[in-house]
C-alpha cells in the first residue's frame, strides 16, 4: 500500500479585513510579507498534486498549514490547487495546522471547518475529530492538535479527552497497523529551545508508539523534512514544507513483511511521468 505525505504549503497574503490588525493575523501577515513569501512557492504544491495524480497512491495525507494566517482567501488559494486531487478517487486525509487555526474570528474558523470537510471528501467534519479512517489495510487515527495560541507562540496541545480517546483505541486488539495523523511532531529533541513552537500533552502518545500500539506518526510543522523510524519503518515521518523544500514523502507498507519503507520525492527533479 502506497501513501503520499505532504505538508505546510503556507499560502499567504495581505490582511483581508481591518479586524486583522487587532488580532494575531497582523503577525502572520507581517511574517509573510517580509519573510515567508520569499521562501515558499505554491507552484510546488501544484507539482505535488500532479505527482500524486500521476502515481495514484492508495492514500494522500496532508498534515496541515495550508495557510499562513487562516484567512478565507488563503484557504481558497490552496483548495483551488488541491481541487483536482479532491475530485479524483484517491482518498485524501487533511488535518489542520496551527496556522490554519490561527485566530478565533468567525469567518476564519468557518473557512478552516470547510477545508477539513471538503478535503476529507465530506466524510469527517472538524467537530467530529478525533476519528479513525480505515483505508486499505491501515487505520489512520486523525487527531487535531492545533488551536489558536497567544501572539508570540505556536503551541499545540493534546487535550485530555483526545488522549483518552487514543488510549481507548489502543487498548483494543490491533487488526491492522495504526497511523497517527496530526500536525505536530510527537518527538521533540529541544523542548526548551523550541518552547514557543512545541506540542504539549503527548507523553502518553509517545508511550503508545514505543509499545507499537501506534505504528507510525505522520506530521508537519517542522519545515525541514525528516524520517525517524526503526528497521521496520515504525516511528515518525515529518514531510516538511512542500512549498519551501520541494519534497514530499512516498511511503510503502508491505503487509507480508509488516514493514514501512520511505522515499523522499524531489519535485524539482520529477519529470512528470509515473514513478
Amino acid at each position: 500500500m502506497k501513501i503520499v505525505h505532504f505538508s505546510d504549503p503556507h499560502a499567504g497574503g495581505s490582511a483581508e479585513d481591518w479586524m486583522a490588525y487587532f488580532d494575531k493575523r497582523w503577525v502572520g501577515v507581517f511574517n509573510y510579507r517580509f519573510r515567508r513569501r520569499f521562501r515558499h512557492d505554491l507552484k510546488l504544491l501544484e507539482k505535488a498534486v500532479s505527482y500524486i495524480l500521476a502515481v495514484r497512491p492508495d492514500a494522500a495525507v496532508c498534515t496541515g498549514d495550508l495557510t499562513s494566517t487562516g484567512q478565507p482567501g488563503e484557504f481558497e488559494r490552496t483548495l483551488a490547487i488541491l481541487e483536482p486531487l479532491v475530485k479524483s478517487d484517491i482518498p485524501l486525509i487533511y488535518l489542520p495546522g496551527n496556522h490554519d487555526c490561527y485566530v478565533r474570528r468567525r469567518k476564519c474558523v468557518e473557512a478552516m471547518h470547510h477545508a477539513v470537510s471538503y478535503l476529507n471528501g465530506g466524510e469527517y467534519a472538524f467537530d467530529k475529530l478525533p476519528a479513525v479512517r480505515t483505508i486499505g489495510g491501515l487505520d489512520f487515527l486523525m487527531l487535531n492538535t492545533s488551536r489558536p495560541s497567544n501572539l508570540l507562540c505556536s503551541w499545540g496541545f493534546v487535550s485530555k479527552s483526545d488522549d483518552q480517546w487514543l488510549q481507548d483505541i489502543c487498548r483494543e486488539a490491533k487488526s491492522r497497523p495504526r497511523i497517527l495523523v496530526t500536525h505536530y511532531p510527537m518527538f521533540e529533541d529541544h523542548p526548551v529551545l523550541r518552547v514557543r513552537h512545541r506540542l504539549f500533552g503527548q507523553k502518553n502518545i509517545l508511550k503508545l508508539m514505543q509499545q507499537s500500539a501506534i505504528d507510525l506518526a505522520l506530521c508537519g510543522h517542522v519545515h525541514k523534512p525528516y524520517c525517524r523510524v526503526d528497521a521496520s519503518g515504525r516511528g515518525e515521518n515529518c514531510a516538511g514544507s512542500v512549498t519551501r523544500n520541494g519534497v514530499i514523502s512516498a511511503i510503502d507498507y508491505d503487509p507480508e513483511k509488516n514493514s514501512f519503507s520511505f522515499e523522499s520525492i524531489d519535485l524539482a527533479g520529477w519529470n512528470g511521468h509515473k514513478a
